[in-house]
């Protein structure tokens, strides 16, 4: 049996721990039970170019997620379990026609919660001739325990690394150990498929590229998650650092987050990234309008090369 299954009787699938028997209806932080349910599936432009090409990413978006941000853009998804529940035979098929829609990739949004059903439904999706890389595409609160059990199984892992305090990850998540968890499951990611997003033809095949959402109002969050990723790692690292933040609408009378960002707080980001030597970073334009997320409104990212910029 696969192991992840195993761990869904007092369910460990992630840093929570909130070992409820998800196999018999009890439910934790997540409120999922012992099937994987899905909000929606489609070809998905709004990625980095690598991730997108020309046909699209084969996005599953996951319902729940086991952090929850305030902030998050996908709240409507990951805030809520609502959606369609599908077996792993049924996941397979959902995979299968990504791929027949012509898709680079299958592009795992929110998985972990959803851990177990997704390695079984890869599994039979490759034994009846899927080859497209699977993303991995995590807030990154995630236990390395449970990211070791996915080696073989992920060819692309595309954590964010949303803040660089723990104070301003509790005050956002509620959590107080995001930041623990966040590098160790960086670590064991690199270990299993290096620090590089491995591209051929303009298309990513395998690797690891990490995001950073730049939050108005927490920029020196920023700047420490950056020395934090800087400390840890390589200059190698491959980063995507966003400027895409939308205030949801019941963050509009807030001070901070009822806003975008502006161009100089992201200039600021970027400028460090570069002063700290990271040698691989995708960038955004900056858009200050108050706009309403759209999962396939295409957002500008363009390949900083800093190696090159001597």
């Amino acid at each position: 049996m696969n192991p992840l299954y195993e761990l869904l009787s007092a369910c460990t699938l992630c840093p929570r721990q909130c070992r409820v028997d998800r196999l018999h209806g009890e439910r934790g932080f997540c409120r999922l039970s012992n099937e994987a349910i899905i909000d929606c599936a489609l070809p998905h432009f709004g990625e980095e170019p690598p991730l997108t090409g020309e046909r699209g990413s084969g996005t599953i978006f996951f319902s729940s997620c086991n952090l929850r941000c305030s902030f998050c853009q996908n709240y409507q998804i990951s805030h809520a379990v609502v959606g369609k529940k599908e077996t792993p035979e049924a996941l397979a098929k959902t995979m299968q026609d990504l791929a027949m829609k012509g898709c680079h990739n299958i592009n795992l949004v929110s998985p972990t919660p959803h851990a177990p059903f997704i390695v079984e439904a890869i599994r039979i999706a490759r034994e009846q001739g899927l080859t497209l890389p699977i993303i991995y595409n995590t807030s990154g609160y995630e236990d390395p325990r449970i990211i070791k059990l996915l080696e073989g199984w992920i060819d692309i892992y595309l954590p964010d690394f949303k803040f660089g305090m723990e104070e301003v990850a509790f005050a956002l998540t509620g959590v107080k150990d995001y930041l623990h968890w966040a590098i160790k499951s960086l670590q064991e990611m690199v270990y299993q498929v290096g620090e590089e997003l491995i591209v051929s033809r303009g298309i990513a095949l395998r690797g690891l590229l990490i995001r950073h959402l730049v939050i108005p109002g927490f920029i020196d969050s920023s700047l420490a998650a950056l020395r934090l990723l800087a400390a840890n790692f390589s200059p190698r690292l491959a980063l995507s650092i966003m400027s895409q933040y939308t205030p949801m609408p019941h963050l509009e009378a807030d001070h901070r987050l009822g806003r975008r960002i502006t161009e100089e707080e992201y200039k600021t980001v970027i400028n460090y990234a570069l002063d700290l030597g990271f040698e691989n970073i995708y960038i955004q334009e900056v858009d200050s309008r108050h706009l309403t997320p759209d999962f396939n409104r295409e957002k500008p990212f363009a390949w900083f090369d800093n190696k090159k910029e001597g």
